[in-house]
């Protein structure tokens, strides 16, 4: 079977659940030949899983090496268009761990780039594969229900005690991270909530900072939207909450949808409810409707469904699972909602302000308890103590 040469740079947690998937079989036609990462530790463990795999400490040497000719970057949010960037030039097929970045200007210029270099391009949104959330999106694609009139996603599930902070002076640091919940934990939940639902048009959102623990970005969110139809949206999150909920729910004009414990179920109306309200004449009455189990495939193959669909859209034209210039929108919704939040006013997304933003984030930056300088795209210093201390670790 023909397969792709892959090579994984950073050998931090994901980097091991990456290789453990195509180790175990998961990936029949990705080969591991090559890992990167500064420490000589995680090198020698790598070498344990293959014994074969040629190791660097360098990225760009590995990228240049010939070995390989595709890449999985699992480092720090800060460095993924960077190496992203570095990596389609050279023409190496480039897959890219969440998120797409920390801020939407250095996105689109790794979006720009991408354009230009003929190789492919995708995005680790793992979730995509669930059968819940596809279904989900396919019944809302059908237009079975009609309009969306409200969604709601509250996903609390997201605990994290304090010492999670303090394994690491880099996390939960506007210099280390870019950011808390929103752009650690909430990727996943912004991109399901964007491909199923649409993108709003306006966000407000309230964001408290270290409310739950000791540190400086946020850990607790509560944001509301509007779309285009005049559809609105809530959307909330926090790591201070256990037990915690993960519940998505979506109201139409012929029913709604949740999804909720690994179970999607739909209430279906008779009549739209606009069709019901303008044509009954019951002050108290309301459309009847029943419920149903929505039936799925059951397949929900995660990080290796990804990984799988990235290299056969190598090797035979397939499909990705997500886009690599598809990360723009998640993280669009999440800057939106810091914006907000720091200027204590509503964002209008197709006015989306890249430049106020970044300069926003480096006032964070600059006071930010982990002094770092934050290079701008396409700039990669492999000795700056940034990229030293923390492309290992994701």
């Amino acid at each position: 079977m023909e397969k792709i040469k892959l090579g994984i740079l950073g050998f931090g947690n994901i980097g091991k659940v990456h290789t453990d998937n195509i180790v175990g079989g998961k990936c029949p036609q990705v080969e591991l030949v090559a890992v990167c990462d500064l420490k000589e530790a995680r090198l020698e463990e790598a070498k344990e899983k293959v014994p074969s795999i040629a190791t660097f400490t360098d990225a760009e040497k590995m990228i240049k090496s010939g070995k390989i000719d595709s890449i999985l970057i699992c480092v720090p949010h800060y460095d993924h268009p960077k190496f992203a960037i570095m990596a389609m030039q050279n023409g190496i097929h480039t897959l890219v761990e969440k998120p797409a970045g920390v801020y939407t200007k250095q996105v689109k210029k790794m979006n720009e780039i991408a354009k230009k270099c003929d190789v492919v391009f995708g995005l680790m949104m793992n979730q995509r594969t669930n059968c819940i959330y596809r279904k989900m999106r396919e019944i809302v694609k059908s237009g079975e229900l009609g309009e969306i009139k409200r969604t709601n996603l509250i996903i609390t599930d997201w605990y994290r005690p304090q010492i999670y902070y303090d394994s690491g002076d880099w996390r939960a640091t506007w210099s280390g991270e870019g950011g808390g919940v929103l752009l650690n934990q909430c990727p996943h939940n912004l991109d399901l909530w964007q491909w199923i639902c649409g993108m709003p048009t306006k966000i407000e959102a309230k964001l408290h900072y270290g409310k739950w623990h000791n540190i400086e970005v946020e850990d607790d969110v509560s944001a509301y939207c509007e779309y285009a139809n005049g559809a609105t949206g809530v959307f909330v999150t926090t790591t201070g909450d256990t037990p915690g909920t993960n519940r998505f729910e979506i109201t139409f004009e012929k029913g709604k949808l949740i999804a909720e414990n690994n179970k999607l179920t739909m209430w279906k109306n008779e009549m739209s409810e606009p069709e019901f309200s303008r044509t009954n004449d019951n002050p108290f009455a309301r459309p009847a409707f029943e419920e149903i189990e929505v039936e799925t495939d059951g397949e929900n193959p995660q990080h290796s469904g990804v990984l799988n669909a990235f290299a056969d859209a190598i090797l035979n034209g397939g499909e990705l699972v997500a886009r690599g210039e598809e990360g723009i929108n998640g993280l669009t919704i999440s800057n939106a909602m810091h914006l907000s939040s720091w200027l204590g006013k509503e964002i209008i997304l197709s006015e989306f302000d890249d430049e106020l933003f970044y300069e926003e984030l480096s006032k964070r930056i600059k006071t930010s308890k982990r002094k770092t300088e934050v290079k701008e795209v396409g700039t990669v210093d492999m000795n700056t103590s940034f990229v030293k201390d923390h492309y290992h670790t994701k």
